[in-house]
């Protein structure tokens, strides 16, 4: 749900559902959350508590194919920064994009909702 609270401009709501989230997925909209407000330090700091999460492989396989980074480890505190300096278009809104279609397909399987 804070995903697409998130999606659909309501940054209170998102914020709301995301920070009861005790979960690695919950600590993940957070951060995006924070991300997109934008709040460089608390977005790093969920990002931390997410640790490796596991779409970051095919984010950073899709980052590359766009052009950014080199298909490598994906690097969420870096990412941050790049959105920051870019703002929300471009690249940087491309690759958020996939970013959120992986989450929102992750999120979705299995009782990670």
């Amino acid at each position: 749900m804070a995903g697409l609270w998130l999606y659909a401009g309501e940054w209170n709501r998102a914020h709301e559902v995301a920070q009861d989230l005790a979960t690695r997925e919950g600590s993940y909209w957070h951060a995006i959350v924070h991300r997109v407000e934008p709040d460089a330090w608390n977005s790093k700091y969920w990002f931390r508590q997410v640790g490796r999460h596991p779409i970051f492989e095919e984010l950073a396989a899709r980052a590359a194919e766009a052009g950014y980074g080199d298909g490598g480890n994906w690097d969420a505190e870096r990412f941050v920064d790049f959105c920051v300096e870019s703002g929300e278009s471009g690249l940087a809104a491309a690759i958020q994009a996939v970013e959120w279609k992986l989450l929102f397909d992750y999120c979705r399987q299995g009782d990670r909702i």
